[in-house]
């Protein structure tokens, strides 16, 4: 390994963990397609397993044993160690999860590509929550859709809490991002996808009915929190479905929302793990 002891918080190549916030990483030039960074050894294990490549990994000397064996096919990518006190000092908080590594962007697959082969998939609209979107990955992960796909304006499934809530597996799960609902609108039908818009409405069928006899592809739609989904992801819907509710409550939070929905629908000849 290129292993380099922190002594100057203005050295080469630790702007990615100092200097630079998630959006900012995103923007990168050089590489092409920008950076992200993976928050602890478990994710970054997934990230290299999902073939992303590191740039460069920031951890305290105690956690090189558990890097050094994953880095031996990157002997070019430097290592930066540092005390707790100065990975502090440089990343603003405490980094109690033992190692950050920055990760170049893999590049995004065609929205056809994804929906292909697919049965189930999970479109999320313009949800701003990292931390929703981030537990909607993990939920898709356990409950066994096949891909996700994010509107232009929903948040980033790599910002760094998004990876964090989902444990990684935002960095396993297929994703890319949707256009615009007049042109997502095709995309979905010509794959055969019947669009199951998750809201509200008067003529909702329940998840219960739907799910009775669903169709052989379904895209489940989840809206932001607070407004739910726009005019026009209801009106791009071919059924409007809504999760029966008691006590006066009207609605579940939309990752509590994607998970009861995902195991309603799931595909039957996938096998269970107990």
């Amino acid at each position: 390994m290129l292993l380099h002891r922190i002594h100057d918080l203005e050295a080469d190549g630790l702007a990615d963990y100092s200097r630079l916030t998630d959006v900012a990483l995103r923007r990168v030039t050089e590489p092409e397609g920008g950076l992200y960074i993976a928050e602890s050894t478990k994710v970054i294990t997934r990230a290299l397993a999902a073939g992303h490549r590191p740039r460069s990994v920031l951890l305290q000397e105690q956690w090189l044993p558990d890097i050094e064996p994953l880095l031996e096919p990157y002997p070019d990518v430097p290592v930066f160690v540092g005390d707790s006190a100065v990975l502090e000092r440089l990343t603003g908080y405490h980094l109690h999860r033992g190692a950050l590594a920055a990760m170049h962007r893999p590049e995004l697959p065609e929205p056809a590509d994804l929906l292909r082969d697919a049965r189930r998939v999970v479109v999320l609209e313009d949800i701003v929550d990292h931390t929703n979107v981030g537990a909607i990955f993990r939920a898709v992960a356990g409950l066994g859709a096949d891909a996700v796909l994010v509107t232009p304006r929903c948040a980033d499934p790599l910002y760094r809490r998004s990876v964090r809530v989902s444990m990684g597996t935002v960095l396993q799960v297929p994703w890319t991002r949707l256009p615009e609902w007049d042109a997502a609108v095709p995309l979905l039908h010509d794959a055969g996808f019947d669009i199951a818009a998750l809201a509200l409405a008067d003529d909702a069928v329940t998840l219960d009915d739907y799910a009775a006899d669903p169709p052989q592809r379904v895209a489940m739609v989840f809206g932001a929190e607070g407004d739910g989904l726009s005019r026009r992801a209801l009106a791009a819907a071919d059924t409007v479905v809504t999760i029966p509710m008691l006590h006066g409550v009207d609605s579940l939070n939309v990752a509590s929302a994607s998970a009861v929905a995902l195991w309603a629908l799931r595909a039957r000849s996938q096998p269970s793990h107990r």
